[in-house]
């Protein structure tokens, strides 16, 4: 999907899907179990009839959603990393870092509009909308977290309503549109919608901790990018609950590295870490039920889908990077 006429755009857009630097892939996965957990079957080997050509096209048109959900969250780094002056991005140079802020943002404005052009091929309204809701949902997450007065930064309710915006609405919204391309009933639909919304808030909490651990158990070891970028994420929101003068610090910001210092002191002495594990796991048990409550199905492929994203909730929740 990603071709573009002029070379130098080609070459920014392709940058982050080249092999070797493609990241994990983790929402074209979802995506594609749960098209098969929602009794969606990949027809091999094909026969003549109308079932299998419905199926493959169905199919063909549920991998579309993965390929854009791809494209739109790629787009979505390259913008972050041009607004955050980033010069790394998965272990090597960013592309802004590389080709410049301009081409990065042409880059990413490329992919969304490949995206938008893929989306409209499918010629489902409610596809669309839950989709270009997504969009809406990247931009508004990112003006939150850049926005925020004092209260709001320092506020749970307000980082996680961020963190849903910049992180699970795509793939909350796009499991919905499998589902909905599928034909399945609008309560299928809402159970596939809280898989994806739980199973990122997981995701997104636990790179909170790693921000802080990275791969060590011992505390600081971590990358620290959140919090030397002025970002407060869950530990710490969670620490200053235990120990409220640590707002002060917080609203001092943390350009000042001592500022760092004193906050993972204070970090180190509470359940911070402990207690963004605990809601991480209370998410990914949410994303879990959701998995049981679907419409019982005796068919194999169904079943070792299901199997799988129920194995992903826990996955989510143990890696350490």
């Amino acid at each position: 999907m990603v071709v573009a006429e002029v070379p130098k755009l080609a070459s920014a857009a392709e940058y982050f899907f080249k092999m070797g630097v493609e990241g994990k892939r983790f929402r074209p996965t979802v995506l594609l179990l749960m098209a098969t957990a929602l009794n969606v079957r990949v027809p091999e080997p094909l026969h003549d009839g109308v079932e299998d050509a419905l199926a493959t096209e169905l199919r063909t048109r549920q991998q579309c959603i993965a390929e854009i959900t791809e494209m739109i969250h790629v787009a979505s780094l390259l913008h972050d990393d041009v607004l955050d002056d980033a010069d790394t991005r998965r272990g090597i140079g960013s592309l802004n870092f590389v080709m410049g802020n301009k081409l990065a943002v042409l880059a990413g404005d490329f992919l969304l509009s490949r995206a938008c052009v893929a989306l409209a091929s499918l010629k489902n309204t409610e596809v669309v909308t839950l989709l270009a809701t997504v969009v809406e949902h990247l931009v508004t997450g990112e003006t939150m977290q850049m926005t925020t007065s004092s209260d709001q930064r320092c506020s749970m309710d307000y980082y996680m309503q961020k963190t849903y915006y910049k992180t699970a609405s795509l793939i909350s919204n796009s499991c919905k549109a499998i589902a909905l391309l599928a034909g399945q009933t609008a309560e299928v639909a809402i159970l596939a919608f809280d898989y994806g919304k739980n199973l990122g808030l997981a995701y997104q909490l636990i790179d909170d901790v790693l921000d802080f651990t990275g791969t060590s158990a011992s505390l600081g070891k971590g990358s620290l990018s959140d919090i030397r970028h002025g970002i407060i994420t869950a530990p710490i929101l969670f620490a200053m609950e235990e120990f409220p003068q640590l707002r002060t610090v917080v609203e001092q910001g943390f350009e000042d590295s001592s500022n760092v210092d004193i906050a993972l002191e204070y970090l180190g002495k509470s359940r911070g870490i402990q207690k963004t594990r605990e809601l991480a796991v209370k998410h990914a048990n949410l994303a879990a039920a959701a998995i049981d409550s679907l419409p019982e199905n005796n068919d194999e492929d169904v079943t070792k889908s299901r199997r799988a994203l129920l194995d992903l909730t826990h996955r989510v929740i143990t890696r350490n990077k």
